[in-house]
């Protein structure tokens, strides 16, 4: 019984050797037709996706990048606007007090001048009433004091 089960088994076993070699042929040609190729074009796909994926993230970073060059820009222009403004307003502010101390100062000459007349008025002024005063004294005199003579006829 024993030699029969070897027998059976060996019959089994050679009967089974064709199909293990075309088994192994089937692997053989499975692993170079079929899963070599979709190996690699599967390591060209993740390769060009991770590529992509780092465009994309150099592209962000390079937009980020302007964006921060023009808001740099932007912030630049800015200041100087105000530089500008503030020098235009320190001009202003400038002939305001140009015009304020040229103002000041024909005033101070008009002053000067009213000044200088009216000292001469009060000159001329008192001259007439130093001159008129031995005059106006005799008048009030003559007012006060009425002529003996002439005025008792």
């Amino acid at each position: 019984m024993l030699d029969e089960l070897l027998r059976q088994l060996g019959e089994l076993v050679l009967g089974s050797v064709p199909t293990i070699i075309i088994f192994l042929l089937l692997v053989f040609a499975y692993r170079f037709i079929l899963y070599g190729p979709l190996k690699k074009t599967l390591a060209e796909r993740r390769a060009r996706t991770i590529g992509a994926l780092e465009a994309a993230h150099a592209a962000i970073a390079a937009a980020d990048a302007k964006a921060q060059e023009y808001e740099a820009r932007l912030r630049a222009a800015r200041a100087e606007i105000f530089h500008q403004r503030e020098l235009r307003v320190q001009h202003w502010i400038a002939q305001k007090d140009a015009a304020l101390a040229a103002a000041r100062h024909a005033a101070q000459e008009r002053v000067g001048q009213a000044r200088a007349g009216v000292e001469a008025e009060a000159a001329v002024a008192r001259q007439q009433i130093e001159s008129a005063a031995g005059q106006l004294a005799a008048q009030v005199l003559q007012v006060i004091l009425p002529a003996p003579v002439e005025e008792a006829r």
